[in-house]
């Protein structure tokens, strides 16, 4: 058996191996799954660049963001929020960003206390007014209650920005609810405070910076991270009673023009009164004045004339009397003048008068 040339142990390769001949549907099988595990390795990596990408994001020039890994923030306090520009998170569910708007003005308006009307009938200016009697529907109309225990309608808008971002977003749920919430709580707490014609005429300002500071302390106790900036109120009477309110407006400011008129007739009357006393003052202040100088004036003659008085008694007395006397019966048409004797004796003067009586003259007789 060894000398035949077809023997299996010839035919063998120099391996030792036999080759099995490969099918040409299996060779193109073969190079159909490499040409696949190319394409699905290219897709692979495709996606993974466009799963890392998507972790890419921007942060507006008035926002700031944080990133939130498992459901808590990348970093501690300050060091947690990231400025404007492009960011890069690994994409969610790993990884997720909040933004949070810190220079921008925030609004939010109260829920409670209006009326219900439609958007389109507010901004077309139309308040649809109820007849006198029409019952309040508390389903979908608000009200707040006042201090005398009237019913009017009130609203506010609040305008802030955010000063703790960090507190804004972790504090609470929903940041921007819970100050809606509260501007809702202090509307009805400071409206059981005022007057309702405090809150619609009176005190408008005053009700509406009470509203503001409560509004702000509760914002402090809260902690809700933001600043008060503005707060907007807006009050109207029932429409129900829409009209017995313009009456009572109406004799508010009757009354307001009475007032007004009799303190400016009263200032016209004190005016006069004042003027008039001044005058009375200024006319016996320049009498006392003409008195004062004519009794000072008397008194400095009168002490001119002492001396003189004393040096001569008699011969002063004599001759004030006789510029007296002189004075006196200046007109008189018969004068008759005794002088003390030397002795002290009185004179005795005796007159027989006969005078006839002067004719009157009546003209040539005819």
């Amino acid at each position: 058996m060894a000398d035949n040339p077809h023997s299996p142990d010839e035919s063998l390769p120099p391996g030792g191996a036999q080759e099995t001949p490969i099918d040409a549907g299996s060779q193109a099988l073969s190079e159909a799954l490499r040409s696949s595990f190319g394409i699905v390795k290219f897709v692979m990596g495709l996606l993974a660049l466009l799963f890392a990408g998507s972790g890419v994001f921007t942060v507006g020039p008035q926002q700031q963001a944080m990133i939130l890994r498992l459901g808590r923030p990348v970093g501690e306090g300050k060091a947690a929020l990231l400025g404007p520009g492009l960011h890069w998170s690994w994409p969610y569910p790993i990884d997720e960003y909040v933004k949070v708007p810190i220079s921008s003005i925030q609004t939010v308006r109260s829920t409670v206390g209006w009326f219900a009307i439609t958007p389109a009938d507010e901004a077309a200016g139309i308040d649809m007014q109820l007849a006198p009697g029409t019952p309040l529907n508390p389903l979908v109309d608000g009200s707040v209650l006042t201090a005398d225990t009237n019913i009017i309608h009130v609203r506010a808008s609040l305008t802030y920005h955010i000063a703790d971002p960090v507190g804004y977003v972790f504090n609470f749920v929903n940041a921007s609810n819970t100050v809606q919430t509260a501007l809702n709580n202090t509307l009805l707490e400071v409206a059981a405070r005022f007057k309702v014609d405090e809150i619609l005429y009176r005190d408008v300002a005053g009700f509406k910076e009470a509203v503001k500071r409560r509004i702000g302390e509760l914002v402090d106790s809260q902690s809700l991270g933001i600043v008060v900036e503005d707060c907007s109120i807006e009050s109207r009477p029932p429409r129900q009673l829409s009209v017995a309110f313009a009456g009572v407006l109406d004799a508010e400011v009757k009354r307001g023009n009475v007032l007004n008129a009799a303190r400016s007739y009263e200032n016209q009357v004190l005016s006069r009164a004042s003027a008039d006393a001044q005058s009375s003052i200024n006319t016996a202040e320049v009498e006392r004045a003409l008195l004062v100088n004519d009794v000072r004036s008397q008194a400095d003659r009168f002490n001119d004339l002492l001396p003189k008085y004393r040096a001569n008694p008699s011969l002063f007395v004599q001759r004030r009397l006789t510029e007296t006397l002189g004075r006196v019966l200046t007109n008189v048409q018969d004068k008759i003048f005794l002088t003390e004797s030397v002795g002290g004796k009185e004179k005795e003067l005796r007159l027989l008068l006969n005078r006839e009586p002067t004719k009157k003259n009546d003209g040539p007789r005819p």
